[in-house]
């Protein structure tokens, strides 16, 4: 289910303006690249996801994005579409990515989004160290592009807040309004959650409530336990997915 080092694709951005460009267009704060590995998002001008990825600092200015290989043509076309007269490059590079979780190899960054999440490291080498990267993704609820992540998906409900991949500080980026506005609500009425499962259902399967309504839609599953998108005003006892039963204990 999740993707492997060999499923991404690593673009570089680079010239003068790369930051102050990128700073007008995804869901996190570029400055942020002095500390490390920067998680963020380009969403539509309505808010709704584009796709997600890590921004990596590298020699001599440029910022190196690790995205979904499926999604990373679209995003090269988005971003010399923004480009207009910004002096940057925007290329395809033949860097791969390595990640795992145990010690980090020299020159290799944390995931920002969990410390579960290990580290990446980018390079002439791909590949895996053998995790089993489902397992604490849904452990940690990470939604993975393609799965969770879709082009319905509103990040706040996708949790970017808890992933650190959304700046609320950062000023003006496409689809800021519209995730500002959803930030400010008192709460969230669907989102990301892990359950548990008796059972099993496809990916996708839609989740009801015990009295027969639509709650939400099971995803990633591993041991016993899966990522769900919930409607949390129906989620809760006796939900079924198919054959499956779910169970959700709300936090607190």
């Amino acid at each position: 289910m999740t993707t492997t080092g060999a499923d991404r694709t690593v673009l570089r951005i680079s010239g003068e303006e790369a930051r102050d460009f990128l700073q007008g267009l995804v869901t996190n704060d570029v400055a942020k690249l002095d500390e490390g590995l920067v998680y963020a998002a380009i969403l539509t001008p309505q808010g709704k996801y584009i796709a997600d990825f890590f921004l990596a600092p590298e020699a001599g200015g440029a910022v190196l994005m690790d995205l979904a290989a499926p999604l990373a043509a679209d995003v090269q076309k988005r971003l010399k579409l923004y480009k207009l007269r910004a002096r940057v490059e925007i290329e395809e590079t033949d860097l791969h990515v390595r990640r795992g979780t145990g010690p980090a190899p020299e020159g290799a960054f944390a995931d920002p989004r969990d410390p579960r999440l290990g580290w990446r490291l980018y390079g002439a080498e791909g590949g895996d160290d053998g995790t089993d990267w489902d397992a604490l993704r849904v452990a940690a609820c990470v939604p993975e592009s393609g799965v969770e992540l879709t082009p319905e998906t509103f990040i706040l409900e996708a949790g970017f807040e808890r992933l650190n991949g959304v700046d609320f500080r950062k000023g003006c980026y496409v689809g800021q309004e519209v995730t500002a506005r959803m930030h400010h609500k008192t709460e969230l009425k669907k989102g990301l959650a892990t359950v548990e499962v008796e059972g099993a259902a496809p990916v996708g399967t839609p989740i009801e409530s015990a009295d027969g309504k639509a709650a939400g839609t099971l995803l990633t599953q591993s041991g016993g336990r899966a990522i769900a998108h919930l409607r949390y005003d129906r989620a809760g006892e006796g939900m079924t997915a198919g054959e499956a039963r779910v169970h959700w204990r709300p936090e607190g």
